[in-house]
């Protein structure tokens, strides 16, 4: 078990990209300056784009001077709004397993996997894109 918390690629980047934009939120910012900027595939951040897109968190500006901006709440928008548009309905989970297998009573894990996931669901719905728009100043 490399890690305990697992997040995708296409999750990383969607976070990363939304933050950014909040942190440049007058400017219209083009997949290449942002992959640049976020070190990453320019491929897979506009495929990410396009999701993000669809789902009305983004808005694709065309043209030469075109790019991606905030769209719907802008920087209101919540990480756990991200979360769910890139990997669908947060689950909370108390099991290792997808499924959970066993048949004791008590979670070899000691209910640190029911926390760490109510932790981390409080953090992406309180946090906003605002609260981090400094990051990347």
């Amino acid at each position: 078990m490399a890690y305990l918390i697992r997040v995708t690629e296409a999750l990383s980047l969607g976070l990363h990209a939304m933050v950014l934009l909040a942190s440049e939120k007058n400017l219209v910012l083009s997949t290449a300056d942002m992959a640049e900027k976020l070190q990453v595939s320019s491929a897979h951040l506009s495929k990410v784009l396009q999701r993000l897109t669809k789902a009305g968190l983004v808005k694709s500006i065309r043209g030469p001077a075109g790019g991606y901006t905030l769209a719907g709440k802008g920087d209101k928008t919540t990480m756990l709004e991200v979360y769910e548009c890139l990997e669908g309905p947060f689950r909370d989970s108390e099991c290792l397993f997808p499924d959970k297998i066993c048949s004791s009573r008590v979670c070899i894990m000691g209910g640190m996997l029911e926390e760490i996931n109510s932790r981390a669901r409080d953090y992406l719905a309180t946090t906003r894109l605002k609260d981090l728009s400094d990051v990347y100043k």
